[in-house]
């Protein structure tokens, strides 16, 4: 006899021959077994896997420069997301990706750090529920958790999916970045950024051309995004088009990439980014900042240090902040006489590490609050 047994995808209810063992649903296309689904209720709660074909290509958009000066004073249908141990609703939502690379030469000591602190921060601090933040990190014994490209390209739509005005999302990503060659000719310098997964050897980096379809194009009106990069060459890997470019004064001015044979924008809302760095240079993974044994990433030490210790803050004065603080570590080390050596190591002296700013719209930065 026929059983009744409700779509994953959809919650519309089929009705499933005994003899069948998986069943794909008509009207979404979800595929399911339809033999045993209490482990899976059990375990992900209300949130469900649709298989989604992987893309094979991304259309970039662009950094050609129109230069535009700012002083100091077709929303897409996105997959359903996959498997995730979280809600996919709730106004504050928070995706954070800690890679410290295990068992390769290539390893970290600080990222997985990092994603803990930050998630106390936005649980403790911020007021972002505690079921609504999913966390990726390589020493989880779970394969879903891991941050392999699969998992955090789910991640990523799951961010996104059912996103309302009033939702403030969050992206943080503390591991390795890259540059590669741009092959849509749609970097001014002729590279796409890019951040690697556990799995990058094999599967490859997601370039920033990825990044801006998944999470910043789906932005509908009265929703926010800000991401949160620590990693080598992520100055613009959300590929936003505008660039906030400050000298050490603080006097700054915003650089107008779009492109009009490229979209970079949002479907209506805002999105932010503070990166660890410039695309051309490197990010630390230190211990100076704790003066403890345990490494965490400069950029995230410092960013969770100013919004702890400054109320109100500006993104002006958060971005100041992030990088006085590196630079005050950089001038005590040279001043109590550590080797040289050290120096160049931990705070790469030859390209010095200066936090980035990059937002969907210019604004002024010493007037408009940071708020999560």
């Amino acid at each position: 006899m026929d059983r009744r047994q409700q779509c994953s995808g959809c919650l519309q209810y089929l009705l499933v021959p005994p003899e069948v063992q998986t069943i794909c649903c008509a009207s979404c296309g979800t595929i399911a077994n339809s033999t045993d689904t209490s482990n899976a209720q059990a375990r992900w709660g209300k949130t469900r896997d649709l298989l989604v074909p992987g893309q094979t290509s991304y259309p970039g958009s662009g950094t050609h420069a129109f230069p535009s000066v700012y002083g100091p004073h077709q929303r897409q249908l996105l997959p359903r997301p996959a498997l995730s141990p979280v809600s996919v609703h709730g106004r504050k939502r928070a995706l954070i990706c800690g890679l410290n690379y295990i068992g390769k030469y290539y390893s970290l000591k600080g990222s997985i750090n990092d994603a803990k602190c930050m998630r106390f921060l936005l649980v403790e601090k911020l007021g972002f529920p505690l079921d609504s933040v999913l966390m990726l990190t390589d020493d989880q014994q779970d394969p879903l958790l891991k941050p392999t490209k699969r998992n955090m390209r789910k991640g990523m739509r799951w961010l996104v999916y059912g996103c309302q005005p009033g939702d403030s999302l969050l992206f943080y990503f503390s591991g390795h970045g890259a540059q590669q060659e741009d092959y849509n000719f749609d970097e001014l310098d002729g590279y796409d950024e890019a951040l690697l997964p556990i799995d990058h050897e094999t599967e490859g980096g997601i370039i920033d051309d990825e990044i801006n379809e998944t999470i910043v194009r789906p932005l509908p009106r009265g929703a926010k995004l800000h991401a949160i990069i620590d990693a080598c060459h992520s100055g613009t890997v959300l590929d936003l088009p505008f660039d906030c470019k400050m000298n050490k004064e603080g006097y700054y001015i915003w650089e107008d990439k779009r492109n009009p044979k490229f979209n970079k924008g949002t479907s209506g809302g805002v999105a932010f980014c503070f990166s660890a760095c410039d695309d051309d240079q490197k990010a630390s993974d230190t211990n100076v900042f704790t003066g403890t044994k345990t490494n965490t990433g400069a950029m995230t030490f410092s960013f969770i240090q100013a919004v702890e210790n400054e109320p109100d803050l500006t993104y002006g004065r958060l971005l100041i902040a992030i990088r006085n603080a590196i630079r005050q570590v950089k001038a005590c080390l040279r001043k109590t006489g550590t080797i040289k050596i050290l120096v160049n190591k931990v705070l790469q002296k030859s390209s010095i590490q200066e936090p980035q700013l990059s937002s969907s719209y210019p604004f002024d930065i010493y007037s408009k609050r940071f708020l999560l």
